[in-house]
C-alpha cells in the first residue's frame, strides 16, 4: 500500500512539474512550486527545457494534465478554459490545433460546439454612446426653431450624420424640405431612437439576438451596424488512447532504430492503405510538343506524307548545291555552318544528277544564266551538319522525278521545323497560299498576311504574317514560295511541274494560339517548369 501510495504521489509531482513548464512558457518565467522541490542544478534544467518547448506543446500538455485528474474529467468548452481556468490564459487557436493533434492520435475525445453572436461594428458602437444619425439631424432641427439649410445642418452635426440622418429623417416623415431648409415634422417627445434601443439591447444580451426580432436584426445587418460572428470551440474528454504525457508516433523506419533496437519498442503510426500517395513525378511533354503531334496530325489529314528527317549528317552538294545556292554563298561559311572534320567527304552522289547542277551553277539552263563561275566538287563533297530540311526535300524531288513509271503528283511535310511542299503540274501562288491559309484556319489562326521577300531558291518568295491578338502586331509565323526552274530543272521533273514550298515556325503561332505574349514564357532558362506540367492537351479544329 505505501509502494503504490508513493506511486501516486510521484505522478502528481510529475504532472504538477509539467503544468510548471506550461506556465513557465506562457509567462516567460520559472517560478518556484512546492509540489515538487528540485535542486538549483534541477532548476536550471527546467530552464533549459521550458525555452525549448513551444506554444502548441504547452497547450498539449495542459490538456493532458487537466484530463489527468480523473477519469471523468471534461473540459466543457475549450474557449472559456483557456480564458479562465490556464493560468496564465492559453491562445484559444493554439489550444484548438492541439486538441486537433491529440485526436488524431486518439489521446482525447471532442464534440464540437459551435455559438453564434453578434459584434457591433465602429458605427453601431458611436450610435450606441451617441444615438443613431437620424435622431441627431432631428434634435438639431428642433432646436433650431424653424428648420436648418443643408450647410448650417452639415455644420451641426457633421457631414456624414447628416447624409445618412436626412434621408432617414425624410423617409420616417420626422421632417420635410422647406426651399432651401429642412424643418422638423414631428417633437422630439413622439418618437424614439429604436436603433439604439435595439443595439443595446443586443449589446447587453452579449451579442445574442434569440430575443430580438428577425426584422431588426436585419435592420441593423442592412445598415452594417452589426456582425455576426461564428465562434467554435470543443468540449473535450479522454480518448481511447488517453495518457498523461503524450509518445510521438514514428512515420518512418530510419537506419539508426535498425542499428539500435530502438524500432522493437518505438511506436509508428499506422498506415491508411486507401489514402492516395504522392503523386509521382515523371516526365511531361513539352507543350511545344504536344502542338507539334498536332500539326503532325493536321497535315497527315491534310494528305501529306512525312519525309525521313533522321539524317543529320549530310553533303554540301544535297545541302546547298542542288538547291541552286552558289558555292560562294555567305551560308556556306565556316561560322554560319558545321563541317564535319571525319569523315570530311561524301562517298558518292548521283554522277548524272551531279554532272547536270554543275551545268545549272556554271552556264544555267531553263532560262537562267547561271552563276557563271567554276564548280568545285570537293565543295560540293563537304559534309557538315544538315542546317535546313529543305536538303531532304531536294531529295524526295530527285527520287519522285527518277521513280519508276514517271512522275507523280505528291505532298510531303517534315516536323522538324514545319516544313512541307506540293509537286504537281501547274501549281501557281495562288495555290500556295490557299494551302498556308487552310493549314492556319485549321489551328485557330485566320488573320494572315503575306509580304513579298526573296529566298536563294524559291521565285517568288513570301514571308507569312500572323496576327497577335494581345500584342497587337503583326507577327512573322513562316517562310514560304515557289522552287525556282534551275533547282528542278536537273532533278528531271516535267517542264511543266511546279513545286509550292514553306517553312514555319513551331512556336510563334502556338503563342498566337494559346495568347502566349513574351517567348521566354514558352521555352529557354527563364520558363516556368510547372507550365511543362500543367500545360493543357494541344487540341485544333482539323475539319475547319
Amino acid at each position: 500500500m505505501e509502494n503504490a501510495r508513493f506511486q501516486d504521489d510521484e505522478i502528481v509531482a510529475e504532472l504538477s512539474y509539467r503544468a510548471a513548464r506550461v506556465r513557465c512558457v506562457c509567462d516567460g518565467t520559472l517560478k518556484a512550486h512546492g509540489t515538487r522541490s528540485r535542486t538549483q542544478a534541477t532548476t536550471t534544467t527546467t530552464e533549459r527545457e521550458c525555452k525549448g518547448v513551444t506554444m502548441t506543446d504547452a497547450c498539449e500538455t495542459a490538456i493532458l494534465t487537466y484530463l489527468a485528474s480523473s477519469p471523468e474529467a471534461k473540459i466543457e468548452d475549450t474557449l472559456t478554459w483557456a480564458a479562465d481556468e490556464c493560468k496564465p490564459p492559453l491562445d484559444h487557436l493554439a489550444v484548438v490545433g492541439s486538441v486537433k493533434s491529440l485526436l488524431v492520435d486518439a489521446y482525447v475525445s471532442a464534440s464540437d460546439i459551435t455559438a453564434s453572436f453578434y459584434t457591433l461594428s465602429k458605427e453601431g458602437q458611436s450610435i450606441l454612446a451617441d444615438g443613431s444619425q437620424e435622431m441627431r439631424v432631428l434634435v438639431a432641427l428642433v432646436e433650431s426653431g424653424d428648420g436648418l439649410t443643408m450647410p448650417e445642418l452639415q455644420e451641426k452635426v457633421g457631414k456624414a450624420v447628416c447624409k445618412i440622418g436626412m434621408g432617414n429623417c425624410m423617409k420616417n416623415k420626422w421632417a420635410k424640405k422647406d426651399g432651401a431648409k429642412l424643418v422638423p415634422q414631428i417633437a422630439l417627445n413622439e418618437v424614439a431612437d429604436t436603433v439604439q434601443t435595439e443595439l443595446k439591447a443586443l449589446s447587453d444580451a452579449n451579442g445574442i439576438a434569440d430575443g430580438m426580432d428577425d426584422k431588426a436584426i436585419a435592420g441593423l445587418k442592412r445598415r452594417k451596424l452589426v456582425n455576426l460572428i461564428t465562434r467554435k470551440s470543443f468540449c473535450v474528454t479522454r480518448g481511447a488512447s488517453y495518457a498523461p504525457t503524450r509518445v510521438k508516433k514514428a512515420a518512418d523506419l530510419t537506419k539508426e532504430m535498425l542499428d539500435s533496437g530502438a524500432w522493437k519498442t518505438t511506436p509508428f503510426k499506422e498506415y491508411n492503405f486507401l489514402t492516395l500517395g504522392e503523386k509521382v513525378g515523371g516526365g511531361y511533354l513539352h507543350p511545344l510538343l504536344k502542338v507539334r503531334a498536332e500539326f503532325r496530325k493536321i497535315l497527315m489529314q491534310m494528305g501529306f506524307d512525312e519525309m525521313p528527317t533522321n539524317k543529320w549528317v549530310e553533303s554540301s552538294f544535297w545541302n546547298f548545291d542542288t538547291l541552286f545556292q552558289p558555292q560562294s554563298h555567305p551560308a556556306r561559311d565556316a561560322h554560319d555552318t558545321f563541317f564535319i572534320k571525319g569523315p570530311g567527304s561524301t562517298v558518292s552522289v548521283p554522277e548524272d544528277y551531279y554532272e547536270r547542277v554543275k551545268t545549272m551553277h556554271e552556264s544555267g539552263g531553263a532560262g537562267s544564266i547561271g552563276y557563271r563561275y567554276d564548280f568545285k566538287r570537293e565543295e560540293a563533297f563537304k559534309n557538315l551538319l544538315r542546317t535546313h530540311t529543305t536538303a531532304i526535300s531536294s531529295q524526295m524531288l530527285y527520287k519522285l522525278a527518277n521513280q519508276k513509271g514517271g512522275f507523280t503528283p505528291q505532298r510531303y511535310f517534315s516536323i522538324d521545323r514545319v516544313e512541307g511542299m506540293v509537286a504537281d503540274y501547274d501549281l501557281s501562288l495562288g495555290d500556295l497560299i490557299g494551302t498556308i491559309e487552310t493549314f492556319f484556319n485549321k489551328i485557330g489562326i485566320t488573320q494572315l498576311r503575306f509580304k513579298p521577300a526573296f529566298n536563294p531558291y524559291t521565285e517568288p518568295s513570301m514571308e507569312i504574317f500572323g496576327y497577335h491578338p494581345d500584342l497587337k502586331q503583326w507577327t512573322e509565323i513562316g517562310n514560304s514560295g515557289m522552287f525556282r526552274p534551275e533547282m528542278l530543272a536537273p532533278m528531271g521533273l516535267p517542264e511543266n511541274v511546279r513545286v509550292i514550298a514553306w517553312g514555319l515556325s513551331l512556336e510563334r503561332p502556338t503563342m498566337i494560339k494559346y495568347r502566349i505574349k513574351n517567348i521566354r514564357d514558352l521555352f529557354g532558362h527563364k520558363v516556368d517548369m510547372a507550365r511543362t506540367r500543367t500545360a493543357p492537351v494541344c487540341r485544333y479544329d482539323a475539319t475547319a
